[in-house]
């Protein structure tokens, strides 16, 4: 199983934000000194403007990212990183379609067949274990992260 680049712009975008948090990985109200640009993120990432709008977009409506409107606009974490649950992320920008698709083409095995239900089984395990770790996790070598996001762009 690969994660969509979706998934992966995701969480580069949620990473790159964490870097920009306080020490402690909480967001303040002085969100100023946070804000991030669509046009920074595509720098630092060699990214398409419209993928990087559609995610931003998704994690907005996700409630992970706060977003200001005009010229001073941008976005920064809405939440902080020790309550961002990578298992909750992954699954909503994947979304929840089953990995295993007997109806289109219809398959013959399928009135005999144990995959479907044993790929499901996996793919719960799989959840189950991004459960144990939050974006903060992602962020342990954040003075490293920033040292390289700072070089990227």
């Amino acid at each position: 199983m690969q994660l969509k680049k979706y998934t992966d712009y995701g969480l580069r975008i949620l990473m790159y934000l964490g870097t920009k948090e306080g020490v402690d990985g909480r967001s303040s109200d002085d969100a100023k000194g946070k804000l991030t640009t669509i046009k920074a993120i595509c720098e630092t990432f060699d990214l398409s403007s419209n993928h990087v709008n559609k995610v931003v977009h998704h994690l907005g409506r996700l409630q992970l990212i706060e977003t200001r409107r005009g010229k001073n606009g941008g976005f920064f974490l809405a939440k902080a990183p020790n309550e961002i649950r990578l298992d909750y992320v992954i699954r909503q920008l994947e979304g929840d379609e089953p990995w295993i698709e007997c109806h289109n083409p219809y398959c013959v095995a399928l009135p005999a067949c144990e995959l479907k239900g044993i790929v499901a089984r996996g793919k719960e395990l799989f959840y189950d274990y991004l459960h144990e770790f939050t974006l903060a996790d992602l962020l342990k070598k954040r003075g490293q992260l920033q040292q390289i996001f700072s070089t990227a762009s």
